[in-house]
């Protein structure tokens, strides 16, 4: 029979057995994890708003959440057509309501009939619904002028987030000195100091140049990687380009280098490209990897492995919560790209709203669609430009926005000329009438 003595080093004071899973017994690499966009400031912060609720004194009224990128939390609207969409797929029977746009509802309806059971709610295949990867391919050809890509080198994610994780997972192995090294910017999206303390691959840094705008230096990628390969051995080289949390856009020039020190080093290029619908600076340009690869031709455009990412969290979407993303790999091993979707299949798919939201960011309303004016004038077209598109689009008058010619704050002006004929003069008018009365009743 078995003592019934109970070891002393398992009795807590209380007279209670330890537990099987404490701090000392967890995965050590866990408790190495950390995540600054959500780690003890915000923690606390939470603990704030709660006081606040319960009418506690504070010299503040309001806890201001500027610690992550949630555009829709620090009040950003959703975009209509977005949304409309949505709201269509998640309930068919809206379909037949007359509160919807045509092409809102033939979007919707493209999209259920790519569904399993043409329901929003049923699994799709582990690399995301292949319609939507056919127009997320689509997508990277318009944007990077012409340049084809293949969608069967398109993986959908759950958010860019997930689809990093699994590409870095393949890249992790070794111990020791043969450990996996990956080179990531610092200042860095702490994803992936977090998942590298995670795989317990080798968290390799390079310093971006703060006196020159956080600019990207080829001679500290050296640098890093030398001093890197004395206990690691580098595989992987992480960009974030523009930049997150620098906010810099890379320069063609540089992109070139930064290829040809992977190619020349044997590294595998990360490419988190989220922020690329973000680029205001006069002057500045957005330049996808995967472009500037193709264009600099053999032997970098054959040989050099590339997985760039995009997301619907940033950007004019803001859609952080529906997760949406996806990662095109480029001259990818045929036998790992396997492996990459067996990994994805573990987890079954990503969330199938995420994945229609994203169909919908990579192939917005076109010019002659019904929903085209209101989606333009939500990404920040001004109101008067706004009128003026429209009343172009719809009557064939052409007038000027008042803030071409400087107008009060807060107040909205066109500006048109009397010089046609009295005949074409009249019917203008007659025509601006209906067009605004038409216009205010829309958009009031």
């Amino acid at each position: 029979m078995a003592s019934s003595t109970v070891d002393q080093s398992q009795v807590a004071r209380n007279g209670l057995r330890e537990k099987v899973l404490t701090l000392n017994s967890m995965n050590p690499r866990v408790r190495r994890v950390e995540y600054a966009v959500r780690g003890p400031i915000v923690q606390r912060a939470l603990e704030l708003e709660q006081e606040l609720r319960q009418g506690v004194k504070k010299p503040f009224t309001e806890v201001i959440r500027a610690n992550i990128g949630d555009a829709q939390a620090m009040g950003q609207r959703p975009i209509t057509f977005l949304r409309q969409v949505l709201a269509l797929c998640v309930n068919p029977d809206l379909l037949n309501s007359p509160n919807f746009p045509d092409d809102a509802k033939k979007r919707a309806e493209r999209i259920l009939q790519a569904c399993g059971g043409h329901s929003l709610g049923a699994y799709s295949i582990s690399s995301g619904i292949q319609l939507i990867r056919e127009d997320v391919a689509q997508y990277i050809e318009r944007r990077d002028g012409g340049i084809p890509a293949d969608p069967n080198n398109v993986f959908l994610s759950t958010g860019a987030s997930d689809a990093i994780v699994t590409v870095l997972k393949l890249l992790v192995a070794g111990e020791g000195h043969t450990r996996t090294g990956v080179l990531i910017p610092i200042p860095q999206y702490p994803l992936y100091s977090a998942t590298l303390a995670e795989l317990g691959a080798v968290q390799v840094d390079y310093y971006l140049e703060e006196e020159r705008a956080w600019a990207l230096d080829v001679a500290e990628l050296h640098r890093a990687l030398c001093q890197a390969r004395d206990h690691c051995r580098p595989r992987a080289l992480c960009v974030i380009n523009p930049g997150n949390p620098t906010g810099q856009v890379q320069t063609r020039e540089c992109i070139e280098a930064v290829i040809r020190f992977a190619f020349q080093e044997r590294l595998f290029l990360l490419a988190d490209e989220v922020y690329q619908d973000n680029v205001y600076a006069v002057g500045s340009q957005f330049h996808s990897f995967k472009k500037v690869l193709m264009e600099m031709g053999p032997p970098y455009a054959v040989q050099q492995e590339l997985a760039s990412f995009h997301s619907t969290s940033k950007g004019y979407m803001g859609e952080c919560g529906f997760r949406g993303g996806y990662v095109e790999v480029v001259n990818m091993d045929p036998a790992v790209q396997q492996q990459m979707l067996k990994l994805m299949s573990v987890r079954l798919c990503p969330p199938v709203p995420g994945q229609a939201l994203l169909d919908l960011v990579v192939s917005p309303p076109a010019p002659t669609d019904p929903s085209y004016m209101q989606f333009q004038a939500e990404l920040g077209l001004a109101p008067d430009m706004f009128f003026c598109l429209c009343l172009l689009e719809e009557t064939g008058i052409c007038v000027v926005p008042g803030s071409g010619f400087g107008q009060r704050e807060g107040t909205y002006h066109f500006r048109m000329t009397i010089l046609p004929p009295l005949e074409k003069l009249q019917l203008l008018l007659e025509k601006l009438t209906r067009f605004h009365a038409k216009f205010t009743v829309e958009y009031s």
